[in-house]
């Protein structure tokens, strides 16, 4: 019996999606629940998981075609299950997207990697550490004996390129980098944006970080990092000057008597702002648990639509990747993003000496129809004052 594999309902907010690469073809024996394709939304990457076993008749919708929900992809032989599926068949149902490629390309065996995610699910970055290791175990090429001389080394340009001294390539975008590049766009022409800057001595937070993040790590089971104080610091200045916590819809300006805090996260496909909801809610170590989920979510690929909606003001550190200052561009429709960068050790002025101290840049951009330069300047002030006595945040004052 025939039956027709549709793609799924997508989320609210996502009108299409592209079919990124199908992972079985035509012939192919299916198990209920096999990935059977990829759909790249500006978002996320969606599973269209078989919902019967069978084989794979016919293919529908072809790689890079555009899909929308509900249309025809594929159509499946409903038969009777095969044989207990191999382990590697297992092994590969289990792997995300991501992973799948990337297994894949490099033709790599699922059951050689050992996984460090739940239940010994196989993540990103233990195929990255596995090539890794690969390529520092694999021993040196012998050279062949041979009665002629040696041939040159080949060169490292693809085969397309070889020939030219100046290859190039061109790729299409990806759905969500030109959802980063429309939201770029649309915040510098739709917004009267503006930067302002300060400075902030870590010494204190360092210190208290330091003198307890042994125990807060054994009894959270999660690392004490630094974001957690930015953001209970955002969220201090957040209630102080609401306007930076608003938003402007039409000749509206909406206030949110709630705090969701976007947090900046890198990912192989691009940036995204997963959300931590009602931060204000949340302890020290239910922020670091957040974010510490958002990482896993973004490097095994499983990160949701709904992680990845609303928020009221976002943070994103350069920091982590040597940045020493920076503009960081708003996260429309919020009116206003904090930026971190590297912590340096600087000389400054202490009670009439110069003294080295941990410094970091901090960079708040805003919208200017909204908030006042006082205000964002007031602030960065507030942000400044909690971290540098970090008391105001633990005694709430």
């Amino acid at each position: 019996m025939s039956f027709e594999i549709l793609v799924p309902s997508l989320p609210e907010s996502v009108s299409d999606a592209t079919l990124a690469a199908w992972h079985k073809q035509p012939g192919d024996w299916v198990n209920a629940g096999d990935n059977l394709a990829d759909l790249e939304t500006d978002k996320v990457i969606l599973e269209v998981p078989a919902p019967q076993s069978g084989t794979l008749l016919e293919i529908i919708a072809k790689d890079g075609e555009t899909v929308v929900g509900g249309q025809l992809l594929a159509k499946l032989d409903m038969q009777q299950a095969k044989a207990t599926p191999s382990a590697e068949k297992k092994e590969e149902a289990s792997l995300s997207p991501s992973v799948r490629r990337l297994v894949a390309e490099n033709e790599l065996d699922p059951q050689a990697i050992a996984g460090s995610g739940k239940h010994g699910r196989i993540l990103k970055t233990d195929v990255l550490d596995y090539l890794n290791d690969q390529q520092h175990n694999e021993p040196a090429p012998q050279a062949a004996a041979a009665p002629v001389a040696a041939e040159p080394a080949p060169s490292p340009l693809s085969a397309s390129a070889i020939g030219s001294l100046r290859p190039e390539q061109r790729v299409p975008m990806t759905r969500l980098r030109a959802k980063i590049a429309e939201r770029l766009l649309q915040a510098q022409q739709n917004a009267a944006m503006l930067t302002t800057f300060n400075e902030v001595n870590l010494k204190a937070v360092i210190d208290l970080r330091n003198q307890y993040k042994d125990r807060f790590e054994t009894k959270h089971g999660v690392k004490l990092g630094f974001m957690s104080f930015f953001v209970k610091a955002s969220i201090e200045g957040l209630k102080r000057f609401p306007a930076i916590n608003a938003s402007i819809d039409g000749n509206d300006i909406i206030y949110h008597g709630y705090y969701d805090i976007g947090i900046a996260v890198t990912t192989p496909r691009g940036l995204i702002v997963p959300i931590l909801r009602d931060a204000d809610q949340l302890d020290f170590a239910g922020i670091e648990k957040g974010i510490h989920d958002f990482g896993n979510k973004a490097r095994n690929g499983s990160i949701s639509v709904e992680d990845l909606s609303g928020g009221t003001f976002t943070i994103t550190n350069g920091g982590i990747f040597g940045s020493m200052l920076s503009t960081p561009i708003l996260n429309p429709p919020q009116c206003a993003i904090l930026g971190m960068h590297a912590i340096k050790d600087r000389p400054v002025v202490e009670n009439g000496e110069v003294v080295v101290r941990p410094i970091m840049y901090l960079a708040l951009s805003y919208d200017h129809r909204l908030v006042d330069g006082k205000e964002a300047v007031q602030f960065l002030g507030t942000i400044k004052e909690c971290l540098e006595a970090p008391a105001h945040l633990l005694l709430n004052i």
